[in-house]
């Protein structure tokens, strides 16, 4: 084009011009691409846009890489340059766009977090009612949810869904006499998992006192309204029950569930059994397990071993 930019700089002023005006990204994404954009032009050099090719951008992607940046980052700014010279090649004559077909480095996959033996079981633990004093019907309704989260490792929405008797339209429900728990999980796939004897006794407890509830359902667990209990008043039980614990960390609902499946495998050493009873399609899901496994073997014998760490 005979108006072309006659600079590198010129043509990344020209592209955001166009994001602003044409397709009318906002001020703060306008000005992310203008930072992916610049560090691609410092990058590079005085090498040209049309001279850059696939080649070039897998040397600077695997230079970010080395300068230790996170991949999410490496993959925005990939993004950002993919959609620039999509642009250009409509400006000015490109034999390919450089970046398509570039990917981000893989992402280090984080182990789940769980809690110890000890700091689970204090967790979920009945606390001492004060003298005189009786467990109110709240703390006794968290009690039971807490227990069964830890015992068979459910998912926070499995645990909302569980009603007190199965019927036709039923998630879930605990089959007390078999010490078993049914739910509905992932992909609507239904799953029997056992339940502990504690979970049981909690749950005994809740049901004694555990008043109808005032939407007419059957759910097991209720709201302060009365109503079935969501996953996010789960959640919000759990912290607030943490903190008050005096917990060593921010706790979850599916810290819980981490927990369960690292002591139930750190103890059987059985990964089938564990996919099974968390309900994973694929074992590749359950085998971060393993992992966390280690993990912990590491640390007892960094801990015992006379000779793990030279002095």
């Amino acid at each position: 084009m005979s108006d072309a930019p006659d600079s590198k700089l010129a043509w990344i002023d020209a592209y955001l011009a166009h994001l602003k005006g044409v397709r009318q990204l906002s001020a703060h994404t306008t000005a992310a691409y203008a930072r992916d954009l610049q560090a691609l032009a410092t990058l590079s050099g005085a090498v040209d846009w049309v001279s850059i090719d696939q080649h070039a951008i897998r040397r600077l992607t695997a230079k970010l890489h080395a300068q230790e940046l996170d991949p999410r980052s490496i993959a925005r700014k990939l993004s950002s340059w993919r959609g620039f010279f999509n642009w250009l090649s409509e400006q000015t004559p490109l034999a390919a766009n450089p970046v398509q077909g570039v990917r981000a480095p893989k992402r280090a996959k984080t182990l789940p977090r769980a809690l110890s033996v000890d700091d689970a079981v204090q967790l979920v633990a009945p606390s001492r009612p004060s003298a005189g004093n009786s467990p109110e019907p709240a703390e006794l309704c968290n009690r039971a949810m807490f227990e069964l989260l830890y015992s068979s490792g459910l998912r926070v929405s499995e645990l909302a869904g569980l009603d007190v008797t199965p019927a036709k339209d039923s998630l879930g429900w605990v089959e007390a006499g078999n010490h078993e728990v049914t739910v509905t999980g992932k992909g609507n796939k239904r799953r029997t998992v056992p339940v502990g004897t504690a979970a049981l006794e909690a749950l005994q407890a809740w049901l004694a006192v555990r008043p109808a509830p005032a939407d007419g359902s059957n759910a097991l667990f209720l709201s302060a309204r009365g109503t079935r209990v969501s996953p996010r008043v789960i959640q919000q039980r759990l912290q607030t029950h943490g903190v008050a614990n005096g917990a060593p960390v921010h706790v979850h609902p599916h810290m819980l569930r981490h927990s369960f499946a690292s002591h139930v495998l750190q103890s059987s050493g059985d990964l089938r059994a564990v996919q099974e009873m968390l309900g994973h399609s694929s074992i590749s899901s359950t085998q971060v397990y393993t992992a966390l496994d280690f993990q912990h073997l590491a640390e007892v014998y960094d801990k015992a071993h006379p000779r793990a760490k030279l002095k």
